[in-house]
């Protein structure tokens, strides 16, 4: 890959002597002129330099480094240039106490692939620890119980990856499609697998007791004597096969009144009670699993930052060497490389471009920056207002008689909120791309901009839909309306509401795949034909697909967030959705290998490990208010499900804690008062409090190694500089 030439240091790479990447102090330096062949294990593998040649000392050259310049703390034990002598001494007092803590971390057995250096040096250590362990002999005992106890665990944690799914799949897609790719096809797996648990439990705490505790009911009949009305789900007379199919799409007809949904469920006490901690139980892991992957993900980023601060110069000089073995993932490293140093240079341009600006330029930057803001607040404002519209029509449209003789006309009004929904979701995050530039921002900044308004347009919508069927349900909040007098709740046009609720949300995740399988099949496809259709400029411009990954793993967690929220009120949707993604995996991956080319600008996989499952956690505390809202306010319907003659959904826990023991009682009682929820509270704060110090001293010490290696990677430049420099007037330089 070629090197852009704004990176005046990276043309200096390749010289013909080799730099040092570790920082010494003067003295060390000049009492070891030449360097140590050993030092990468390599005897004889490494070249010497030349005898030095007359001209400046070395001091001297080493005084006019940019990091003699400042006394800024640069390491453990190392000095600025010209220190005096008792520090110099204490400084190698130091330096001594390092290298023998060096040399105990050396003598432990450390593996050569774990090793950063090249592969010829990897060898060469692997061979000589080899020859190292058949001089010791076999050791004491202990030391061979705790290598085979070692190597015994890296074996199963070995095994454990591999028993992974797709695992040599997420590897082949990193490689060649980048760590940011990956990150999207490893977050489908992990909420494929969280689907596959929420469904177990749901089949053993729902399906189960339903089925073993008895026949089940049938449907309530029309003749019933409710002051609230009669609910039948079931059709009647014959019905035609393109009914069943579009009561399939719908989730009215035969489905309606099935295991898919909350009415099909029997008034029993004992299910009750399981139909509402299957609820808590599976968000509970749904917490703490992703709240496990979301410090995975933040100790990765740290780890990845500071290790890209700490490696930064010597993958600038020396990582080429590695994309000589062919390595795909190396290669596709350097490249990132590169781009990461652009997106700096292009960021320091703006940034530098920002300082300078007079008061004019900057209040015409801020007034382009107000009218764009405005016009996304009212994008979205109109996209809310045609859910809210398209869910308020779809009642009115149902009971008008032309919608009711036409089966397509009515699933079109059927799926109005679902289409408005997608539709929105669809067309306004490339019109956030397009502005997001025009803002003047830096481009990690235009990157969080787009993010966050994606973000609230995907969830806000739903909300927006959520409000809309509440709206519905209660009467706009009007209990001594004429309609929700009654029963709590508008009986008249949703006789059972949890239902209603739970078909909204199976046709928005039905809908959310077909429409994925469409833009696959229509227009992805497609372009990649024209692209070998139409040779030359016309068909590279329209035919170049990238995978971008922000809008996938977007599409991803607002679809999580509908299952998060329907599941409640159609307690087989995780088994749909599991079904779902299981096809999405392999509709994504045939796409991605056969439409798709690597991406110009890779998204960070730290990135997408941290801020993802951060968005994530958002979505499930979203989802939960809607959930938590119907078990404790919302009346359940009196004509179905198995909360039927409750005053709430939640008072069905109370009166089944009345008939336990009463110690029982007093513990369960206990767990709700204050001397158990004050000193939680406590300790949680303790946690949270240690938590951020320790976040901030990560934070602290990142900004430190920054600013080291700043200093570092000029200093390299300054002797690359001064090398050429005293070669060209010395003469040419010779290989050593």
């Amino acid at each position: 890959m070629d090197l852009p030439m704004s990176l005046p240091y990276l043309q200096l790479t390749a010289p013909s002597w080799p730099l040092e990447t570790e920082t010494v102090s003067p003295a060390a330096m000049e009492e070891r002129p030449t360097w140590e062949p050993e030092a990468w294990g390599s005897p004889g593998g490494w070249l010497a330099p030349r005898e030095a040649r007359a001209g400046p000392s070395l001091s001297s050259v080493l005084n006019e480094l940019p990091s003699a310049a400042t006394l800024r703390y640069r390491g453990p034990g190392v000095l600025p240039w010209g220190a005096s002598e008792e520090e110099e001494e204490d400084g190698e007092r130091r330096l001594q106490t390092m290298a023998e803590v060096a040399q105990q971390e050396l003598e432990e057995p450390v593996p050569s692939r774990e090793l950063p250096w090249p592969m010829q040096a990897r060898r060469t250590h692997r061979k000589s620890h080899a020859r190292d362990q058949v001089a010791q002999g076999s050791g004491s005992r202990a030391s061979n119980c705790a290598l085979k106890f070692r190597r015994l665990k890296e074996k199963t944690k070995e095994g454990l990856h591999t028993l992974q799914p797709w695992a040599w799949t997420l590897k082949r897609i990193g490689g060649q499609f980048g760590a940011g790719t990956e990150s999207y096809f490893s977050l489908l797996r992990f909420l494929l697998l969280l689907n596959v648990l929420a469904s177990v439990i749901k089949a053993c705490m729902t399906l189960l007791p339903t089925w073993l505790e008895g026949t089940l009911p049938g449907p309530p009949g029309s003749d019933t004597s409710s002051p609230c009305g009669f609910y039948n789900p079931s059709p009647q007379g014959l019905v035609t096969f393109p009914t069943h199919l579009l009561n399939l799409l719908s989730g009215e007809g035969f489905l309606e009144w099935s295991p898919l949904f909350y009415g099909f469920y029997p008034p029993r006490a004992h299910l009750a009670i399981t139909y509402l901690c299957s609820v808590f139980v599976i968000g509970l892991l749904y917490l703490l699993f992703i709240l496990h992957r979301s410090v995975s993900g933040l100790k990765q980023t740290l780890v990845a930052e500071s290790g890209a601060l700490t490696s930064y110069s010597h993958r600038v000089f020396t990582a080429w060497d590695f994309g000589l073995c062919g390595d795909v993932h190396v290669r596709l490293r350097q490249r990132n490389i590169l781009y990461e140093l652009q997106v700096e240079l292009e960021e320091a341009v703006v940034r530098r471009q920002a300082a300078v600006r007079t008061l004019g330029q900057q209040a015409r930057v801020w007034s382009v920056r107000i009218l764009l803001n405005l016009l996304v607040i009212a994008l979205l404002g109109a996209a809310f207002y045609g859910i809210y519209w398209a869910t308020g029509a779809t009642v009115e449209l149902q009971e008008t008689p032309s919608v009711q003789q036409m089966p397509l006309l009515k699933l079109l009004v059927d799926y109005l909120p679902s289409i408005f929904i997608s539709g929105v979701n669809f067309l306004l995050p490339p019109v956030f791309k397009l502005i997001a530039p025009l803002e003047g921002y830096t481009r990690s900044h235009q990157i969080a901009f787009i993010l966050l308004r994606t973000v609230f347009l995907r969830l806000a919508s739903l909300l927006v839909l959520l409000f809309s069927l509440w709206n519905q349900i209660t009467c706009g909040g009007k209990a001594e309306a004429e309609e929700c007098k009654t029963c709590g709740y508008n009986y008249k046009e949703l006789p059972c509401w949890e239902t209603r609720l739970g078909q909204e949300m199976y046709k928005l995740l039905l809908f959310d795949l077909l429409t994925g399988v469409a833009v696959m099949l229509l227009i992805q496809f497609p372009r990649k034909l024209l692209c070998g259709l139409c040779p030359g400029a016309l068909g590279r411009v329209v035919g170049t697909q990238e995978f971008q990954v922000p809008d996938e793993v977007l599409g991803l967690i607002y679809a999580q967030t509908v299952v998060w929220v329907g599941s409640f009120f159609c307690p087989l949707l995780p088994l749909l959705n599991t079904a779902k993604f299981l096809l999405l995996f392999y509709f994504k991956k045939f796409t991605l290998f056969s439409t798709c080319s690597p991406a110009s600008r890779t998204f960070r996989a730290s990135t997408a490990n941290f801020f993802f499952p951060l968005v994530l956690l958002l979505g499930l505390a979203i989802s939960a208010v809607p959930v938590l809202y119907s078990i404790f306010l919302i009346p359940p319907s009196k004509l179905c499900g198995p909360f039927q003659g409750q005053s709430s959904i939640w008072a069905q826990i109370p009166e089944s804690i009345s008939n336990l023991p009463q110690t029982v009682q007093n513990f369960l009682f206990f767990l709700g008062t204050q001397a158990f929820a004050v000193p939680l509270l406590l300790i949680s704060s303790i946690l949270m409090a240690y938590t951020l110090a320790l976040a901030n001293s990560y934070g602290r010490l990142v900004s430190e190694l920054k600013r080291q290696i700043e200093t570092e990677a000029q200093n390299k430049v300054f002797l690359a500089q001064r090398a050429v420099a005293l070669s060209s007037a010395t003469g040419a330089l010779r290989p050593p």
